[in-house]
This record gives C-alpha cells, structure tokens and sequence, in this order.
C-alpha cells in the first residue's frame, strides 16, 4: 500500500491488510476507508494467488461495481491489465487467471461460485440474512476468508448477531471521533444536524 499505491494505512487498517485473519468484522465510521482497504486486500490476493477468487457482495449491483472500480483502479497503479470475465457483468480478471467479481445483494442471483479464496460483504448490516446465509457455502472448499464491513444499522440481523456473539471473529471497531481523517469541527455539526441517535449509529 505504501510503496505502491500511495496510501499509507492507520495501525487499524494495517491489521486488516494482514493475511492471517480467517473471520473479519469491520464494525467502522463512514469514511474510514472499508471499501478501499479491502479492495487492496482484493488485488493483493489476486496478485499474490493465482487462480484465486474473491467475491464481493453489497446490498446493490451499484455499490458492488464501486468496489471493483476501486480495485481496478489499484490494479492500474501496479500497472497490471485487467479484463472483464465474460460472464459476469462485475468482474475482473488478471494476468495470472484471478478474479475478483461483485454481486448484487439479490439471492436468487448469486449462487454458483465455489472455491472462493476472499468473501467480502460490503455494506453488512444492510444485506439480508438469506443473502448471508446463501453465500457463506462458498467458502465450505478453499478454507477461504471472510470479511463482514459496516457502519451500524440497528440491533438485528447476521451483522450484529456476529458483533455481539460469536468468538471466532477478529473484531475491529472505529468510531467516527478515533479516525484521524474526519474533522471534529464536521463531526460537532453532524451531531447537531442528525440528532444524538442518527449521530451514534452513522
């Protein structure tokens, strides 16, 4: 990321980079950088892995084409050429036969893929649990590693279930007053602009 993206993570996201983590949640600030940390995450494993897979999925077709736009635009800075897949309209496809592919927060239309090294949801709270659920299988082959990524949406669904319950998560939390990058001056007047409730969860 420093040598050659010209982007220098925050010890936070530095431990979201490593590769040693199996089960990750990002429960995170608007503007922190979740896509863009793990859209590097995305390219890193498809340099790295040839043959490998990573999938993301988010709550809209359009905020899944967000992410591989992100992803694409690392690719070009590593002066790496990339191509669609042919069969999915969100897709890239490197050098060396990885892909990263964005799907739609729509059940119906995301089984299939199998043997997926990186499952990345994006948007967590707001995917579905049947979603969820429909994609978790994906990962049953390769052993591969998932990433939920949020900001907060209320006491209910996978997303906090995960947060709140389960020990095998890897959990990293990033209020908005701890990200050096967000002013307190805009923060004061979001809080006074939404209100305390809007405040927290956003």
């Amino acid at each position: 990321m420093r040598a050659n993206l010209g982007f220098t993570p925050d010890f936070k996201q530095t431990r979201v980079l490593s590769g040693d983590i199996r089960r990750g949640i990002l429960n995170c600030t608007r503007q922190w950088g979740k896509s863009t940390i793990a859209a590097a995450k995305a390219v890193h494993q498809a340099v790295g892995v040839a043959e490998s897979l990573s999938v993301v999925v988010s709550p809209s077709a359009r905020q899944s084409g967000e992410f591989v736009r992100k992803a694409e635009g690392f690719a070009r800075r590593l002066k790496i050429k990339t191509k669609g897949d042919g069969d999915n309209d969100i897709s890239m496809v490197f050098p060396n036969g990885s892909r990263i592919i964005g799907l739609p927060g729509t059940e119906a239309t995301i089984r299939g893929f199998s043997a997926v090294s990186l499952l990345l949801v994006d948007e967590a709270a707001r995917v579905s649990d049947d979603l969820y659920m429909a994609i978790r299988p994906m990962l049953a082959v390769s052993g591969g590693a998932l990433w939920l990524m949020s900001t907060p949406f209320g006491k209910r669904g996978f997303f906090y279930e995960a947060w709140i319950g389960c020990e095998d998560w890897e959990k990293i939390r990033v209020p908005a007053p701890e990200c050096s990058r967000i002013p307190a001056k805009f923060l004061a007047e979001e809080r006074r602009t939404m209100g305390e409730r809007w405040f927290r969860q956003e």
